[in-house]
């Protein structure tokens, strides 16, 4: 009994990777601070979420939306609620889920022993996959942080987060927005 539970347990190993990082999930979107979700990104308070479109789709839906005209793209976009002028700045951020293959790894090993060989399978060691997501900061004159929750207008500011992100994932052609507005 011993010998087929080390067998199986062997077997599980052989055949396992064992992950060094996970992506975060984000199912509609989460309101963070930014340094926590990932190093680099402002200390205040942002609204995340996962981005299953191409690089730069969120510029671009931006800078159509918003009439840019590529200028100050991500930085300071104005918008309006209730008369009062806020601004957001965005990242696109990637985190990747990192793995280690313990059977590519152990066959370089196996390998190296035997016929005193480099490394065949060293790209396949770890394996990489990137998770895209936006993170958005939102401020104005008045307030530094209006997604802090000690910010009065939080919740306006969040339901026009969540509105713009619909219509970002709902869009395909991003010249039909401006024919919204």
């Amino acid at each position: 009994m011993k010998r087929i539970i080390t067998t199986l347990l062997c077997v599980l190993l052989v055949q396992s990777c064992i992950p060094l990082r996970i992506a975060p999930t984000i199912k509609d979107y989460k309101v963070t601070k930014g340094k926590r979700f990932k190093k680099g990104l402002p200390k205040k308070n942002v609204f995340v979420f996962e981005d299953p479109k191409d690089a730069d789709e969120f510029y671009n839906y931006i800078n159509t939306k918003f009439q840019l005209n590529d200028y100050y793209v991500d930085v300071q976009v104005p918008f309006l609620i209730e008369d009062k002028t806020y601004y957001f700045s965005f990242y696109e951020v990637e985190i990747p889920t990192k793995t280690i293959n313990l059977v590519p790894l152990m066959l370089d090993v196996a390998l190296a022993k035997a016929t005193d060989m480099e490394p065949v399978f060293e790209d396949a060691h770890t394996s990489r996959k990137g998770n895209w997501y936006i993170v958005i900061e939102v401020f104005n004159d008045a307030e530094k942080d209006c997604l802090s929750k000690a910010s009065v207008s939080q919740q306006l500011v969040l339901s026009y987060l969540r509105d713009l992100k619909k219509e970002y994932l709902a869009t395909d052609n991003y010249n039909e927005i401006v024919f919204k507005n």
